[in-house]
């Protein structure tokens, strides 16, 4: 069974930066792409990141590009996320996910993860 614990969650000051881990135990990590998703009060689940299997490519959507990466290392089946210039707006619930699926390309749809994490709140304030 795949276990997906994230970390680094907390308060920041808007402007800050902030860091998100997130390690998958049970499986084997290199057969998953990975996203991180977000989810605020009262709104529907967000898509905030994904990388491919090989870490050769990511996706984003325009609200964090530029601010936001992602990365993994499969030698400590671990993906990361890296936030820059932290808004208010990008308080939120933040969850890892794993695809097993082979895709053409990386997937925003959270129906489309097989596991997720328990979730970390990250909190910016102004």
């Amino acid at each position: 069974q795949v276990e997906l614990v994230e970390s680094g969650g907390g308060l920041v000051q808007a402007g800050g930066s902030r860091t998100l881990s997130c390690a998958l135990s049970g499986r084997t990590f290199s057969n998953y792409a990975m996203g991180w998703f977000r989810q605020a009060p009262g709104k529907d689940r967000e898509f905030v990141a994904g990388i491919s299997r090989s870490g050769g490519s990511s996706r984003y959507p325009d609200s964090v590009k530029g601010r936001f990466t992602i990365s993994r290392d499969n030698t400590k089946n671990t993906v990361s996320l890296r936030m820059n210039s932290l808004k208010p707006e990008d308080t939120a619930v933040y969850y890892c996910a794993a695809d097993r699926t082979y895709r053409p390309a990386i997937t925003t749809t959270p129906s489309s993860y097989d596991y997720w994490g328990q979730g970390t709140q990250v909190t910016v304030s102004s």
